[in-house]
């Protein structure tokens, strides 16, 4: 079976540290696409506009050029007119007759619009053996605020390919709140392109691995504007023998003056054999700029599990506990309650 390279840094590090790209030699990619017919869209707003169409993506980056020009019948255009915000959702459950999806979304956010974006993925049992592989562009124009909510529940039978990219335009503010739970590999490649001044971009991210589950995070984030501000955090937990890399790189370009970047990856480990690498990297071309990146692994605090287990919770329900306590500033984030009671539900499921 072909190995494919994917994932790849765009600045390249010592091979010891095995993080430069991600190499899956136990994948086989889908010949075709035919229209996936499991989509639920739900819009609460005349002003925002979801249709089919094509697109050219040109990705800079992404998780690899195969995946990204990739045929499909599920090429789809979202454009924003509302000045108000308004929550679009975009729900894909996968299932035995629907177990294939390329999709490609543009969110075009127009001038000083406002609008959330909420995309979910679910499998509809544990025996369904899903290939995803989504390809998104976002266009944040002058003064526009858009919010990206994406939740990735597939099975652990699954593959999920995610590709990211972000034009940011003056004084837009782009928020990216990423779920990454499902998959038995999870490979992401954000990236943001802070092209104008007082640009805006901060990427939450948490993810949860249990039994072999990999997860392979790229995040790149190119300042061009003067004054733009982009802050990534990463939080996260591995359980079993679950394994994560994350690559996090921050480039500040002539013309990026008075910026800031940060970036940040944390990982708790509540097993010995699940594993954790992270690069966290600082580019500069520019004076007059400011970034900060940290990277932090470690087991779970003893001491607080015994504090929980000694007022009478098992040591599963208190692992629980300190996993929610973890990740509760970004899921307080979602306004959507039935869907932070679904992300909640989500971690008893996986932790037990």
């Amino acid at each position: 079976m072909e190995e494919f390279v994917l994932n790849s840094t765009p600045r390249r590090t010592s091979n010891n540290f095995g993080i430069n790209d991600i190499k899956l030699n136990d994948l086989t990619f889908p010949v075709e696409f035919d229209e996936f017919n499991n989509i639920k869209f739900d819009n609460s707003s005349s002003k925002i506009n979801f249709k089919k169409g094509e697109f050219k993506t040109n990705f800079k980056y992404g998780v690899s050029k195969k995946l990204e020009n990739m045929k499909t019948e599920n090429s789809y255009v979202l454009d924003i007119n509302s000045k108000v915000n308004k929550t679009v959702k975009l729900s894909y459950e996968f299932d035995n007759a629907n177990c294939k999806l390329h999709d490609k979304l543009l969110i075009n956010s127009k001038e000083s619009t406002n609008a959330t974006v909420i995309i979910k993925y679910t499998t509809s049992n544990e025996e369904v053996s899903a290939f995803h592989n989504l390809t998104l562009k976002t266009i944040a124009n002058k003064n526009s605020n858009l919010n990206v909510i994406i939740l990735n529940f597939m099975n652990i039978a699954s593959r999920n390919f995610v590709s990211i990219d972000n034009e940011i335009l003056e004084n837009a503010n782009v928020k990216f709140i990423i779920v990454d739970f499902g998959g038995i590999s999870s490979v992401t490649n954000y990236y943001s392109n802070l092209k104008e001044k007082s640009s805006l971009n901060d990427v939450q991210v948490i993810y949860l691995g249990s039994n072999n589950q990999l997860f392979d995070l790229n995040y790149i984030s190119e300042l061009e504007g003067e004054n733009s501000n982009i802050n990534i955090e990463v939080q996260g937990a591995l359980n079993d023998a679950s394994k994560k890399h994350f690559k996090g790189t921050i480039d500040f370009k002539k013309g990026a003056k008075k910026s800031i970047g940060n970036e940040n990856d944390s990982c708790m480990l509540l097993s010995d054999k699940s594993r954790s690498i992270s690069l966290p990297m600082l580019l500069c071309s520019e004076e007059d700029v400011e970034g900060n990146h940290s990277s932090s692994a470690g087991k779970i605090s003893q001491s607080e599990l015994f504090y929980l287990m000694s007022r009478g919770f098992s040591e599963i329900e208190a692992k629980k506990l300190l996993l929610k306590a973890k990740f509760s500033h970004v899921i307080d984030c979602i306004k959507d309650e039935e869907l932070k009671e679904e992300i909640l539900k989500k971690i008893d499921e996986k932790i037990n």
